[in-house]
């Protein structure tokens, strides 16, 4: 277990977000399960490690204790594909580096670092944000290589990324949504120009955001087609 899971300082986070709910806990199943109990929009609910850390598309992710973030966020509702990829953003913003492989996964040299889901319940939205921090080793059967900020030399405290991580969530989902895809097209180089390969098997080169946020791709023999779910992958 890395010795930051005996000094996480959630009074420090606390201070610098004055007037925030932050619910910290040592361990949870998951954050966003523990998020439903009560659907504050601002509410942020933090663990040390989660026991059923929850990913796209009934994944696991892996939440060794005191290596990484583990958050979810309350938010008011808004159109989800739009909020995805701004919250997208608001994790590479507090990271300071890395890709946005649409719709919000952050990469580093092509790695996964930082992965989001998003949930409606009820009139609120569930933003769960786990961000590989200090893990030193991930497993070999992941569909996408993993990596973590120490890996990558990206050296910054727990408590910092937290209060970077809130404050960018409140800043992007904000935005209007021709601010968020402006921003997530000149961000991120999935956007147009990747040769990809979507969940579904279909191929091609990616062209452009529609105006709702779900990414294009131009097929091999020029038909274009809106990717609704699901993610991509380079070819």
């Amino acid at each position: 277990m890395p010795n930051s899971a005996l000094h996480f300082n959630i009074d420090s986070v606390k201070a610098r977000l004055p007037g925030r709910r932050i619910d910290w806990f040592k361990s949870l199943d998951s954050t966003m399960i523990e998020a439903r109990r009560d659907l504050q929009p601002g509410r942020v609910v933090v663990a040390e490690e989660q026991t059923a850390g929850m990913g796209r598309h009934g994944r696991k992710w892996l939440s060794e204790p005191g290596a990484g973030l583990y958050v979810s966020v309350i938010l008011a509702a808004k159109p989800v594909p739009v909020i995805m990829l701004s919250l997208g953003l608001a994790a590479r913003r507090a990271i300071g580096c890395g890709d946005i492989r649409w719709p919000n996964d952050v990469l580093i040299n092509g790695k996964k670092c930082a992965g989001v889901l998003a949930q409606l319940e009820a009139d609120t939205i569930i933003a769960g944000i786990g961000i590989n921090v200090a893990q030193t080793e991930f497993p070999d059967d992941l569909e996408t290589p993993a990596t973590s900020l120490l890996l990558e030399g990206v050296t910054v405290s727990r408590e910092d990324l937290l209060v970077a991580l809130v404050e960018f969530v409140d800043r992007y989902t904000r935005l209007s949504s021709d601010e968020i895809l402006r921003e997530f097209t000149n961000t991120s180089t999935y956007v147009s120009g990747k040769r990809v390969r979507v969940e579904t098997g279909l191929q091609g080169v990616t062209c452009g955001l529609d105006p709702a946020g779900f990414l294009r791709v131009r097929e091999d023999n020029g038909t274009e087609t809106t990717i609704l779910a699901g993610g991509v992958r380079p070819l």
